[in-house]
């Protein structure tokens, strides 16, 4: 979908222009997933981007793929910025907060020469700016549209597990405790959702319980909801003020007051999650990393991308050339793909030469596994063999026909990979009477060292967990940042990774079953999940590994195979 700014057309000499537009857009309470498809779709075609809150810039540069901040030019100098331009819709250049009006004029300035994306926490027209703002578009004459996001009164306590309507309860009062309120009007059992209320919480579970409301009746104060740092104080009206002052409890929060609040023990699904709030280093190719930190944060993680690895062209690129001529003309029986970057590298060179997937007519084509048979199908390409069983060389290996002189009119095998790859694959397929080019497509070098503030927190603990995808992950990242803490939890992909691990001085506390990244991650949720119940059952509070002393880990391994 594309968004379509207003044009208008200049009647004496036909040309169009294009006015400004402001869009405002509600980012929701703070989990980027709730962004509504149009928000999205707005971001992406924004000129300017007017923010609201500090996470604001950092989440829209997450969504374009922007760098975490803009490039300097030579000796400091500014560079075209990529993406749109963004503006602190909170604070002015003095650093003091922005009134309404010196807002409503940012917005208008720029709203009457670009298409603008005004970013609001929340809902655009539920406890926010929006009207005030819009209200200065309309008298300056510029076009807006409303994009509503998802508000904190109900997604905050459906990420708390509490329902804020049962089929016996049905009474909603939402009450901002912005500015003086009569709690006497709320003191039947009505559920309460108190917005801006954790200091006015003590005096209005007071005056609750003087105008009538049981003291005993539920209260939950969940901060920061919707996001990995999530928390809730679960007590009673008559409870909250000593639970508030000894829990520290520091807004935002949304506080949810009556009998609903009763069921959070049975519908928590978010803070029980069995990752939740976990720190987890992914030592991985920055391209690579996507599909890896989607599952960790769908099990509640927090991923970290630290690239270890940067895959870069051979040195001598005449063999890959040769190579792929050889292919064009018709060399090649088979091409085996072992990796998802052989299948790049050897588009890349398509690409330099100007060829495409028609090239491979009449060409074999195997895949070491389902995603690079993926990413071949991306390409046009359906492999011919992809290993039944285990999905490594090995696996591959296992399924290769025999040579036949009288089925084959060729022998050769064309293997693209790279440059520290084993020998297995060759030695078998020599014994199984087939020849091949064993080409370099690409090397893998370690990357630069991560800044120092993630070097110091691998070292001192404050990951909780880090996942290793191979053998030169682990070799990487003790080269360019040194040993995980002992109370890390590790994750391997395989016995060969957990091996080198072990090496290194790492213990192995998780092997995925199969050599699949999905499947490894799985498998370290089944250990957190498995931690976490066993606390609940020794009766203890859940914490995170890096909340623990390293003699309390639990080592958990599971059969796997190869990777």
């Amino acid at each position: 979908m594309t968004t379509k700014t207003p044009q208008t057309v200049n009647q004496t000499s036909g040309t169009t222009s294009t006015p400004g537009w402001v869009s405002f857009v509600g980012s929701g309470p703070g989990d980027p997933d709730l962004l509504t498809v149009r928000a999205l779709d707005l971001i992406k075609s924004a000129d300017v981007i007017v923010t609201e809150v500090p996470d604001h810039e950092p989440l829209v540069r997450r969504l374009l793929g922007l760098p975490e901040a803009a490039p300097e030019g030579p000796e400091g100098q500014d560079v075209e910025p990529e993406g749109p331009v963004f503006v602190d819709g909170g604070f002015g250049q003095d650093g003091q907060p922005l009134t309404h009006a010196a807002r409503a004029k940012v917005i208008v300035r720029h709203g009457k020469k670009a298409r603008v994306v005004r970013l609001l926490a929340g809902d655009p027209f539920l406890y926010a700016s929006g009207p005030e703002e819009a209200l200065a578009c309309v008298k300056a004459g510029i076009g807006f549209e409303i994009v509503p996001g998802v508000s904190s009164v109900a997604a905050v306590p459906a990420y708390a597990g509490i329902p804020l309507t049962t089929k016996d309860r049905r009474e909603v009062a939402v009450v901002s405790c912005g500015g003086k309120v009569d709690w006497s009007a709320y003191a039947d059992d009505r559920t309460l959702v108190l917005l801006s209320g954790v200091g006015a919480l003590p005096g209005a579970a007071e005056e609750l319980i003087e105008a009538g409301r049981d003291p005993k009746t539920p209260v939950a104060i969940t901060r920061v909801g919707t996001t990995t740092e999530q928390q809730t104080l679960v007590t009673t009206l008559e409870d909250a003020a000593a639970d508030l002052a000894g829990h520290r409890i520091a807004p935002p929060a949304v506080i949810v007051i009556g009998d609903v609040v009763d069921l959070r023990e049975t519908l928590s699904w978010f803070e029980t999650k069995p990752l939740f709030g976990w720190r987890v280093l992914v030592p991985r190719t920055k391209e690579q990393a996507g599909s890896l930190t989607a599952r960790l944060r769908g099990y509640g993680a927090v991923p970290d991308e630290v690239p270890t690895i940067s895959v870069e062209p051979p040195r001598n690129p005449q063999q890959m050339d040769k190579a792929v001529r050889g292919l064009v003309e018709g060399r090649y029986e088979w091409i085996a793909f072992t990796s998802v970057n052989a299948v790049k590298a050897v588009r890349e060179k398509f690409e330099e030469y100007g060829l495409d997937a028609r090239a491979f007519s009449g060409l074999k084509i195997a895949a070491v596994g389902e995603k690079t048979a993926a990413s071949l199908m991306a390409w046009g390409l359906r492999a011919d063999l992809v290993p039944s069983g285990e999905q490594s060389a090995a696996g591959l290996l296992e399924d290769w026909p025999e040579f036949d002189d009288l089925l084959d009119p060729i022998n050769r095998v064309f293997l693209p990979r790279a440059d520290i790859a084993t020998e297995n694959l060759v030695a078998g397929l020599i014994d199984k009477g087939w020849e091949c080019d064993d080409v370099t497509a690409y090397r893998t070098v370690r990357a630069a060292p991560p800044p120092a503030p993630t070097r110091d927190a691998i070292k001192s603990g404050k990951f909780d967990a880090v996942v290793f995808t191979s053998s030169s992950t682990v070799r990487n990242l003790v080269g360019i940042a040194g040993k995980p803490h002992p109370s890390t939890v590790i994750a391997v992909i395989g016995p060969a990774t957990a091996k080198t691990a072990e090496e290194h001085g790492l213990r192995v506390d998780v092997l995925s079953p199969k050599p699949d990244i999905e499947v490894l991650v799985d498998a370290l949720a089944d250990f957190g999940a498995s931690r976490r119940a066993d606390l609940i059952d020794a009766g203890q509070p859940v914490t995170k590994p890096s909340d623990r002393k390293p003699a309390s880990r639990r080592k958990s391994r599971a059969a796997g195979t190869s990777s």
